[in-house]
């Protein structure tokens, strides 16, 4: 069986640089950072939803613990599982919200959804 060659053929063409133009295709607009866009209502949500939570989470645990009246001790689960709805989500966006305003690394604006 023969063997195929891999060169491309003729070797006699030269290659040059093109000179004429110092347009490469860029300019300089596309490499500027642009100002970050702030969903302030969507904050203002994880930050509601944070602190209600956080509120019904030591509401239901002091009933539980028995530091409050337990006159409806069947309601302190429910309150709790409330609590920690409203709380993991509003804990994980404000948590971006924080580190986006301080200016950490992989954390932006773009990350909590906007509410138009």
């Amino acid at each position: 069986m023969r063997r195929k060659d891999n060169t491309m053929g003729d070797t006699t063409v030269r290659y040059q640089k093109v000179y004429g133009s110092e347009d490469d295709g860029f300019i300089d607009l596309q490499f500027q950072k642009i100002p970050p866009n702030i969903p302030y209502k969507a904050i203002l949500l994880a930050l509601v939803l944070f602190l209600l939570g956080s509120l019904l989470i030591i509401l239901s645990a002091l009933l539980m613990a028995g530091f409050m009246d337990a006159k409806y001790g069947n309601r302190t689960w429910p309150l709790m599982l409330i609590g920690i709805i409203l709380f993991i989500p509003g804990a994980y966006h404000v948590r971006i919200a924080y580190y986006s305003f301080k200016g950490y690394t992989g954390f932006s604006y773009d990350d909590i959804p906007e509410f138009d």
